[in-house]
């Protein structure tokens, strides 16, 4: 009797525990990463109250089997489904990260390794990856230096965000390349200065500058010669101001240069006089060459001339003195309208016609009898004795006089103006070009023998003829331009150069083709694949996890930077794991010890997702099924103490 009491018992007590963990589960069913667990039962224990016996073959008796009673149950195990995976759930935040596959996250809490599915991290203020929940560091391999790569050893922290992590060095440029077409009928290319092509380049402390070169067309079917003209900062200002040299090439040197020489007889130019005792050159000028302000004060439709009142000797006039002119021409109604913005009316009353203009101020109505007005609204300085005709369709003939500013030193006799000019200009050279001198040797007739001396500086490059493809630039394909590492400047100080790195130009993707006189030719920092190009200094500007656990370092120069892999554990029986609380699980025999290195994510053949966690396991339709058969367990055993409870009652009243 009192065995089935406590046989009862034992049922009550191991079916509440089966509630507890069912309840357990229940509770933790949106818990990130739990792994639902299940309890099975045991017999507890039997009395033999007679044991087996075999069969007698003398007395031809049977066997018969044990009498045994059994004294209750117990709870065999609760083991957890600790291998199932939940389901996932995206919440957008990157650094939130669910394992595909049977391994575990590593964490730290200063002083012992725990395992965890809840990928639920952030970056702390020190700027380590580590757990939301209790702030333990997640553990990983850390970068070898020498090569970048990861170096799989004992699991450190992962610090992703440390203050070298924050920058990625800048970066000198130390090649380039020039691409796209010369046409050889590009007037750019065929004038002094050249076809103008730069590129822009970094030093070694990440500053920016412009390297600008000039491609000038020589006397040679499809040859130019390549030079470096000037190198400016970010704000346009020459290094050679800057650091204060005499030539840009005292700070990078671009080729050799070339000498070229050419020796030719020149005779002088129309109206052109030369005095062989006093060396002077004079020349009879038109009205353009005479006054420097000729061209923006003349009028449209106007013939001038020399104003009867004009001296009739020879008479000097100094540069920047005036001289009048007696004008007069007409302005079409069309002239009047679009370049004087006047409008030709009627009047009704009249109908006499007159042009209207309104300055903002006053008001004027333009006709013959307006000449003051009239020399107003033409808005030219110096007008005087202005007298205007103006006929039935609106066009104005006109005669005045103006005024006019003398350029140079000149002499006016017999109605013309001589000036004194340059010995180049006498032979129609000029110097605007640094790189070509002139020596002359001049006969008393004025007639010159003049070599001129070109000095080319730059590079010589060539285009096949036939073909218009490159074919080569100093005999190579690249040249370079070379820096000083150091120099000295105009006042004798040294200038350190050496952050500038020697930049490698390719030469080989130009062509010489047609392309209706318009030259498309450039040139690119770094070679065709970006390699060389250099780079500014790099803020940090996100961080992003791989599929295989390693975290990549993103800048704004356009660099990444890997900082260090995820380490994961895995064990042979993940079931023998032991549940510390806060999802963290610990080592125990059973699971096996973790090497204290562990392995990559991929080596078992998961994956890391980004921006997802792993939901819990936990099965409710399975929990309230199972919590239904509790409860009728637990009920048919409280029954089973009622019932022994009703027999001992009946027992003790057999006394009365």
């Amino acid at each position: 009797m009192m065995r089935s009491l406590y046989s009862g018992v034992s049922g009550l007590k191991t079916h509440q525990t089966k509630m507890d963990v069912i309840g357990n589960n229940i509770a933790n069913v949106n818990t990130t990463a739990y792994k639902s667990q299940s309890i099975t039962f045991s017999e507890l224990m039997y009395q033999t109250t007679q044991s087996a016996s075999g069969p007698n073959a003398t007395t031809g008796t049977a066997g018969t089997n044990a009498k045994q009673i059994g004294l209750g149950v117990t709870g065999g195990a609760i083991s957890t489904a600790i291998t199932t995976a939940g389901a996932s759930q995206t919440t957008g935040n990157p650094f939130d990260l669910k394992i595909t596959g049977d391994a575990f996250f590593i964490v730290n809490n200063g002083s012992n390794n725990f395992f965890t599915r809840d990928g639920s991290f952030y970056v702390d203020a020190a700027g380590n990856l580590a757990t939301t929940a209790t702030g333990y560091n997640v553990m990983g391999w850390g970068v070898e230096e020498a090569t970048g790569a990861i170096k799989q050893d004992t699991v450190r922290p992962l610090r992703i965000m440390s203050p070298e992590n924050m920058t990625y060095p800048p970066e000198a440029t130390s090649k380039a390349y020039v691409s796209g077409i010369l046409d050889k009928n590009d007037t750019n290319a065929s004038s002094p200065s050249g076809k103008t092509i730069s590129v822009a380049i970094f030093d070694g402390l990440g500053y920016s500058y412009t390297v600008k070169f000039a491609i000038k067309k020589t006397e040679d079917e499809g040859v130019y010669n390549v030079e470096m003209t000037d190198i400016v900062d970010k704000d346009d200002n020459s290094l050679k101001n800057i650091y204060k040299v005499g030539n840009i090439n005292d700070i990078a040197s671009f080729g050799q240069d070339k000498v070229m020489q050419t020796t030719t007889l020149y005779d002088m130019l129309d109206d052109v006089s030369y005095d062989s005792v006093t060396g002077v050159y004079t020349k009879i000028t038109g009205f353009s060459e005479t006054f420097s302000d000729y061209d923006d004060n003349k009028l449209p439709g106007i013939t001038y001339t020399i104003p009867a009142s004009a001296p009739t000797t020879s008479t000097q006039y100094t540069e920047g003195s005036t001289f009048t002119l007696q004008g007069n021409g007409s302005l079409s109604k069309d002239d009047l309208e679009e370049a004087f913005n006047l409008i030709l009316y009627t009047d009704t009353t009249t109908n006499q016609k007159y042009y209207y203009y309104n300055d903002g101020t006053t008001e004027y109505k333009l006709d013959s009898d307006t000449d003051a007005d009239w020399a107003t609204v033409l808005g030219k300085t110096g007008l005087s004795n202005f007298n205007a005709t103006m006929d039935a369709d609106g066009n104005v003939t006109f005669d005045f006089q103006q005024d006019f500013t003398i350029d140079k030193n000149t002499t006016y006799e017999n109605e013309k103006f001589t000036k004194e000019i340059t010995q180049l200009e006498a032979y129609g050279l000029n110097n605007d070009n640094p790189n070509i001198t002139y020596d002359l040797m001049v006969a008393p007739d004025g007639q010159a023998q003049i070599t001129a001396t070109e000095v080319l500086k730059g590079n010589t490059l060539i285009f096949d003829t036939g073909t218009g493809e490159f074919k080569s630039i100093n005999g190579g394909d690249k040249v370079t331009l070379d820096f000083a590492t150091m120099t000295t400047n105009l006042i004798g100080e040294n200038v350190d150069l050496s952050h500038f790195s020697d930049v490698e130009i390719d030469f080989t993707k130009a062509s010489m083709f047609n392309n209706n006189k318009t030259s498309t030719i450039g040139m690119i920092s770094g070679d065709d694949t970006g390699i060389g190009s250099g780079r500014k200094l790099g803020e940090l500007s996100g961080v992003s996890i791989q599929n295989n656990g390693m975290i990549y370092a993103s800048y704004d120069n356009g660099q990444t930077r890997l900082l260090g892999q995820i380490a994961v554990a895995q064990f042979a029986n993940a079931s023998g794991l032991q549940k510390e609380g806060d999802n963290l699980y610990s080592a125990t025999l059973n699971s096996g010890e973790f090497d204290g290195i562990g392995v990559d994510v991929t080596a078992g053949g998961g994956y890391i997702s980004t921006g997802v966690l792993e939901m819990s396991n936990v099965d409710l339709s399975s929990e309230f099924t199972d919590m239904i058969t509790t409860q009728r367990g637990f009920q048919a055993n409280s029954r089973i103490i009622t019932v022994s409870d009703t027999l001992l009652e009946e027992l003790v009243n057999l006394k009365r």
